[in-house]
Protein backbone atom coordinates (compact mmCIF):
# COMPACT_ATOMS: atom_id res chain seq x y z
CA UNK A 1 0.00 0.00 0.00
CA UNK A 2 1.06 3.79 -0.41
CA UNK A 3 1.78 5.25 2.78
CA UNK A 4 3.64 8.53 3.50
CA UNK A 5 6.54 7.55 5.87
CA UNK A 6 9.61 9.38 7.64
CA UNK A 7 12.98 7.78 7.56
CA UNK A 8 14.79 10.58 10.08
CA UNK A 9 13.52 13.41 11.71
CA UNK A 10 13.73 17.13 10.51
CA UNK A 11 11.63 19.78 8.37
CA UNK A 12 8.80 18.51 6.29
CA UNK A 13 11.13 17.29 3.38
CA UNK A 14 11.54 14.21 5.58
CA UNK A 15 7.97 13.10 4.42
CA UNK A 16 8.35 10.92 1.78
CA UNK A 17 6.08 8.13 -0.27
CA UNK A 18 6.61 5.00 0.24
CA UNK A 19 5.37 1.70 -0.64
CA UNK A 20 4.79 -0.68 2.65
CA UNK A 21 3.22 -3.66 3.74
CA UNK A 22 -0.72 -3.81 3.97
CA UNK A 23 -1.00 -4.54 7.88
CA UNK A 24 -3.10 -7.47 9.19
CA UNK A 25 -5.62 -6.75 12.27
CA UNK A 26 -5.34 -9.48 14.81
CA UNK A 27 -8.06 -10.75 17.20
CA UNK A 28 -8.94 -7.56 18.63
CA UNK A 29 -8.39 -5.52 15.36
CA UNK A 30 -10.55 -3.85 12.44
CA UNK A 31 -8.61 -2.78 9.20
CA UNK A 32 -10.00 0.17 8.26
CA UNK A 33 -9.03 1.70 4.30
CA UNK A 34 -8.40 5.39 5.16
CA UNK A 35 -10.42 7.93 2.97
CA UNK A 36 -9.22 11.05 5.38
CA UNK A 37 -6.47 11.61 8.17
CA UNK A 38 -5.93 15.02 8.85
CA UNK A 39 -2.62 16.96 10.34
CA UNK A 40 -2.46 17.92 14.24
CA UNK A 41 0.46 19.76 16.13
CA UNK A 42 1.39 16.30 17.84
CA UNK A 43 2.14 15.13 13.62
CA UNK A 44 4.94 18.55 13.11
CA UNK A 45 6.03 17.30 16.56
CA UNK A 46 7.09 14.10 16.21
CA UNK A 47 7.95 15.07 12.40
CA UNK A 48 10.70 17.44 14.05
CA UNK A 49 11.73 14.88 17.15
CA UNK A 50 10.33 16.25 19.99
CA UNK A 51 9.56 12.17 20.99
CA UNK A 52 12.72 11.34 20.29
CA UNK A 53 13.76 7.56 20.41
CA UNK A 54 10.26 6.98 21.89
CA UNK A 55 9.20 6.94 18.11
CA UNK A 56 10.62 4.25 15.77
CA UNK A 57 11.77 5.18 12.71
CA UNK A 58 10.61 4.37 9.72
CA UNK A 59 6.92 6.12 11.04
CA UNK A 60 3.97 6.67 9.46
CA UNK A 61 2.17 9.62 11.19
CA UNK A 62 -1.27 10.83 10.87
CA UNK A 63 -3.52 10.61 14.43
CA UNK A 64 -7.20 11.03 12.81
CA UNK A 65 -9.67 8.69 10.89
CA UNK A 66 -12.40 8.74 8.97
CA UNK A 67 -12.82 5.09 6.38
CA UNK A 68 -14.17 2.20 6.10
CA UNK A 69 -14.15 -1.23 7.85
CA UNK A 70 -12.55 -3.74 5.77
CA UNK A 71 -11.77 -6.70 7.46
CA UNK A 72 -12.34 -7.50 11.06
CA UNK A 73 -10.49 -9.58 14.03
CA UNK A 74 -12.68 -13.05 15.16
CA UNK A 75 -12.89 -11.26 18.83
CA UNK A 76 -14.42 -8.50 17.38
CA UNK A 77 -18.60 -7.77 17.04
CA UNK A 78 -19.06 -4.43 17.61
CA UNK A 79 -18.25 -3.94 13.51
CA UNK A 80 -18.55 -5.12 10.30
CA UNK A 81 -16.94 -5.18 7.07
CA UNK A 82 -18.65 -2.10 5.21
CA UNK A 83 -19.26 0.07 8.56
CA UNK A 84 -18.09 3.95 8.51
CA UNK A 85 -15.93 4.84 11.59
CA UNK A 86 -13.88 7.14 13.07
CA UNK A 87 -11.09 7.30 15.70
CA UNK A 88 -8.22 9.06 17.29
CA UNK A 89 -4.97 7.33 16.91
CA UNK A 90 -2.77 7.13 20.35
CA UNK A 91 0.42 9.04 20.18
CA UNK A 92 3.57 6.88 19.97
CA UNK A 93 1.35 3.79 19.56
CA UNK A 94 2.40 2.37 16.53
CA UNK A 95 1.90 3.57 13.00
CA UNK A 96 -0.33 6.30 11.73
CA UNK A 97 -2.96 7.15 9.55
CA UNK A 98 -0.64 8.67 7.12
CA UNK A 99 -1.90 5.37 4.12
CA UNK A 100 -4.13 3.62 2.34
CA UNK A 101 -4.68 1.09 5.33
CA UNK A 102 -4.86 1.21 9.18
CA UNK A 103 -5.25 -1.30 11.92
CA UNK A 104 -6.51 -0.03 15.23
CA UNK A 105 -8.18 -2.12 18.33
CA UNK A 106 -11.76 -2.07 18.23
CA UNK A 107 -11.86 -0.87 21.38
CA UNK A 108 -10.99 3.08 20.39
CA UNK A 109 -12.82 3.12 16.94
CA UNK A 110 -16.65 4.56 16.81
CA UNK A 111 -18.97 4.96 14.29
CA UNK A 112 -18.89 7.96 11.51
CA UNK A 113 -21.31 10.61 12.36
CA UNK A 114 -24.13 9.56 9.61
CA UNK A 115 -24.46 13.73 8.20
CA UNK A 116 -20.44 14.23 7.55
CA UNK A 117 -17.93 13.11 4.88
CA UNK A 118 -14.71 11.30 5.37
CA UNK A 119 -13.06 14.88 4.89
CA UNK A 120 -15.42 16.39 7.72
CA UNK A 121 -15.16 13.68 9.95
CA UNK A 122 -11.48 13.47 9.85
CA UNK A 123 -11.01 16.79 11.42
CA UNK A 124 -13.17 15.61 14.40
CA UNK A 125 -11.75 12.71 16.41
CA UNK A 126 -7.98 15.17 17.97
CA UNK A 127 -9.62 18.73 18.19
CA UNK A 128 -13.26 17.57 18.66
CA UNK A 129 -12.26 15.03 21.74
CA UNK A 130 -9.61 17.61 23.12
CA UNK A 131 -12.27 20.21 22.90
CA UNK A 132 -14.98 18.17 24.90
CA UNK A 133 -12.29 16.84 27.55
CA UNK A 134 -11.20 20.09 28.36
CA UNK A 135 -15.01 21.47 28.70
CA UNK A 136 -17.16 18.91 29.41
CA UNK A 137 -15.08 16.43 31.19
CA UNK A 138 -12.80 18.34 32.91
CA UNK A 139 -14.34 21.97 33.54
CA UNK A 140 -17.75 20.58 33.64
CA UNK A 141 -18.94 23.83 32.56
CA UNK A 142 -22.95 24.13 33.72
CA UNK A 143 -25.70 26.29 32.10
CA UNK A 144 -25.42 30.16 32.01
CA UNK A 145 -21.70 29.97 32.97
CA UNK A 146 -19.08 32.35 31.44
CA UNK A 147 -16.28 30.70 29.24
CA UNK A 148 -13.24 32.62 27.56
CA UNK A 149 -12.12 30.48 24.71
CA UNK A 150 -8.46 30.75 23.29
CA UNK A 151 -7.78 30.77 19.59
CA UNK A 152 -11.38 30.00 18.93
CA UNK A 153 -10.74 30.22 15.20
CA UNK A 154 -8.08 26.77 15.46
CA UNK A 155 -9.02 23.53 15.29
CA UNK A 156 -9.41 23.05 18.73
CA UNK A 157 -10.73 26.58 19.58
CA UNK A 158 -13.77 25.92 16.47
CA UNK A 159 -14.88 22.86 18.42
CA UNK A 160 -14.64 24.60 21.59
CA UNK A 161 -16.69 27.69 20.59
CA UNK A 162 -19.73 25.18 19.42
CA UNK A 163 -19.45 22.75 22.59
CA UNK A 164 -19.90 25.53 25.10
CA UNK A 165 -22.73 27.01 23.10
CA UNK A 166 -24.24 23.81 23.32
CA UNK A 167 -23.89 23.55 27.07
CA UNK A 168 -25.25 26.57 27.61
CA UNK A 169 -22.63 28.91 28.28
CA UNK A 170 -21.93 32.34 27.07
CA UNK A 171 -18.55 32.57 25.39
CA UNK A 172 -15.91 34.63 25.15
CA UNK A 173 -12.85 34.06 22.28
CA UNK A 174 -9.41 35.65 21.25
CA UNK A 175 -8.88 35.65 17.31
CA UNK A 176 -7.42 37.81 14.78
CA UNK A 177 -9.75 40.60 13.70
CA UNK A 178 -9.96 38.63 10.47
CA UNK A 179 -11.73 35.47 12.29
CA UNK A 180 -14.24 38.16 14.45
CA UNK A 181 -17.37 37.48 11.85
CA UNK A 182 -17.01 34.10 11.50
CA UNK A 183 -16.26 32.61 15.23
CA UNK A 184 -19.58 34.85 15.65
CA UNK A 185 -21.34 32.72 13.03
CA UNK A 186 -20.18 29.15 15.44
CA UNK A 187 -21.48 30.82 18.05
CA UNK A 188 -18.90 33.65 20.14
CA UNK A 189 -20.94 36.12 22.39
CA UNK A 190 -18.36 38.23 22.43
CA UNK A 191 -14.88 38.39 20.15
CA UNK A 192 -11.64 40.05 21.27
CA UNK A 193 -9.02 40.93 18.73
CA UNK A 194 -6.00 39.28 20.24
CA UNK A 195 -3.56 41.47 17.95
CA UNK A 196 -5.06 45.01 19.00
CA UNK A 197 -6.90 44.24 22.45
CA UNK A 198 -6.63 43.39 26.08
CA UNK A 199 -8.34 40.43 26.74
CA UNK A 200 -7.82 41.16 30.50
CA UNK A 201 -8.96 44.62 30.21
CA UNK A 202 -12.01 43.80 28.37
CA UNK A 203 -13.35 40.82 30.43
CA UNK A 204 -12.68 42.56 33.70
CA UNK A 205 -14.58 45.77 32.87
CA UNK A 206 -17.14 43.19 31.32
CA UNK A 207 -18.05 41.43 33.85
CA UNK A 208 -17.57 43.72 36.66
CA UNK A 209 -14.46 42.84 38.20
CA UNK A 210 -15.33 39.15 38.51
CA UNK A 211 -14.51 37.52 35.55
CA UNK A 212 -15.32 34.06 33.80
CA UNK A 213 -16.18 30.79 35.25
CA UNK A 214 -14.07 29.14 33.20
CA UNK A 215 -10.79 30.03 30.78
CA UNK A 216 -9.52 27.48 27.89
CA UNK A 217 -6.19 27.79 26.48
CA UNK A 218 -5.42 26.23 22.99
CA UNK A 219 -2.21 28.05 22.23
CA UNK A 220 1.40 28.24 24.02
CA UNK A 221 3.55 31.03 26.05
CA UNK A 222 1.95 33.14 28.94
CA UNK A 223 -1.46 33.02 27.93
CA UNK A 224 -2.71 30.81 30.32
CA UNK A 225 -1.09 32.41 32.98
CA UNK A 226 -2.72 35.95 32.44
CA UNK A 227 -6.09 34.21 31.76
CA UNK A 228 -6.19 33.07 35.60
CA UNK A 229 -6.36 37.06 36.17
CA UNK A 230 -9.95 37.05 34.51
CA UNK A 231 -10.67 33.48 35.63
CA UNK A 232 -13.11 33.94 38.75
CA UNK A 233 -12.34 32.78 42.37
CA UNK A 234 -13.17 29.52 42.63
CA UNK A 235 -12.97 28.97 38.77
CA UNK A 236 -11.40 26.23 36.72
CA UNK A 237 -8.70 27.21 34.18
CA UNK A 238 -8.07 24.82 31.56
CA UNK A 239 -4.89 24.73 28.60
CA UNK A 240 -3.71 21.56 26.32
CA UNK A 241 -0.84 23.93 25.41
CA UNK A 242 2.07 24.33 26.83
CA UNK A 243 2.39 26.64 30.49
CA UNK A 244 5.12 29.84 30.99
CA UNK A 245 4.66 32.89 33.51
CA UNK A 246 3.86 32.79 37.14
CA UNK A 247 0.61 30.52 38.12
CA UNK A 248 0.63 31.42 41.83
CA UNK A 249 -2.62 33.70 41.48
CA UNK A 250 -4.22 30.51 41.30
CA UNK A 251 -3.52 29.97 44.63
CA UNK A 252 -4.67 32.95 46.12
CA UNK A 253 -8.32 32.34 44.03
CA UNK A 254 -8.59 29.23 44.49
CA UNK A 255 -8.47 28.26 40.93
CA UNK A 256 -8.34 24.38 39.83
CA UNK A 257 -6.20 24.10 37.07
CA UNK A 258 -6.47 21.21 34.52
CA UNK A 259 -3.74 20.14 31.81
CA UNK A 260 -5.34 18.03 29.58
CA UNK A 261 -4.40 15.29 26.95
CA UNK A 262 -6.86 13.81 25.38
CA UNK A 263 -7.02 9.75 26.07
CA UNK A 264 -9.65 7.55 26.23
CA UNK A 265 -11.32 8.91 22.86
CA UNK A 266 -14.34 6.64 22.10
CA UNK A 267 -17.06 7.48 24.60
CA UNK A 268 -16.08 11.26 23.55
CA UNK A 269 -16.67 10.63 20.14
CA UNK A 270 -20.20 8.53 20.61
CA UNK A 271 -21.45 11.69 22.77
CA UNK A 272 -19.83 13.96 19.29
CA UNK A 273 -21.47 12.27 17.10
CA UNK A 274 -24.82 12.39 18.30
CA UNK A 275 -23.89 16.08 19.50
CA UNK A 276 -23.32 16.66 15.68
CA UNK A 277 -25.83 14.22 14.28
CA UNK A 278 -28.39 16.86 15.84
CA UNK A 279 -26.84 19.49 14.40
CA UNK A 280 -25.15 21.07 17.41
CA UNK A 281 -21.54 20.70 15.95
CA UNK A 282 -20.47 21.24 12.71
CA UNK A 283 -16.52 20.78 11.84
CA UNK A 284 -14.18 23.56 9.73
CA UNK A 285 -12.81 22.35 7.06
CA UNK A 286 -10.05 25.13 6.66
CA UNK A 287 -7.65 23.32 3.86
CA UNK A 288 -7.58 19.84 2.09
CA UNK A 289 -4.42 18.33 0.83
CA UNK A 290 -3.52 15.11 -0.98
CA UNK A 291 -2.17 12.09 0.81
CA UNK A 292 1.01 12.88 -1.78
CA UNK A 293 0.81 16.84 -0.04
CA UNK A 294 1.18 16.02 3.66
CA UNK A 295 4.67 17.83 3.76
CA UNK A 296 2.51 20.99 2.09
CA UNK A 297 0.21 20.74 4.29
CA UNK A 298 2.71 20.33 7.66
CA UNK A 299 3.95 23.68 6.60
CA UNK A 300 0.99 25.56 6.16
CA UNK A 301 0.07 24.26 9.93
CA UNK A 302 3.47 25.49 11.43
CA UNK A 303 3.00 28.50 9.11
CA UNK A 304 -0.23 29.62 11.06
CA UNK A 305 -1.67 33.16 11.38
CA UNK A 306 -4.63 33.89 8.60
CA UNK A 307 -5.82 31.79 5.91
CA UNK A 308 -6.58 28.59 7.86
CA UNK A 309 -9.70 27.82 10.29
CA UNK A 310 -10.48 24.98 11.75
CA UNK A 311 -8.76 21.74 10.57
CA UNK A 312 -6.61 20.51 7.70
CA UNK A 313 -7.76 17.52 6.62
CA UNK A 314 -5.73 14.74 4.38
CA UNK A 315 -7.55 13.13 1.58
CA UNK A 316 -6.00 9.59 1.14
CA UNK A 317 -9.24 8.26 -0.94
CA UNK A 318 -9.96 11.01 -4.11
Amino acid sequence: MKAIVITNFGSPEVLAEQEVEKPTPNKNQVLVKVYATSVNPADCGVRQGFFGPRVKLPAILGYDVSGVVEAVGENVSSFQVGDEVYYAIELLQGDGANAEYHVADASIVAKKPANLTHIEAASVPIAGGTAYAALITRANIKIGETVLIHGGAGGVGTFAIQIAKAAGAYVYTTCGSYDAEFVKSIGADRVIDYRNQDFIDMIMEETGGAGVDVSFTTVGGDVFAKSLMVTKADGRAVTVAGVAGDLNVAMFKNITIHCVHLDRTRPKLDVLRSLIEWGEIKPVVGMIFPLNQVGEAHKRLESGGEGVRGKIVVEVVR
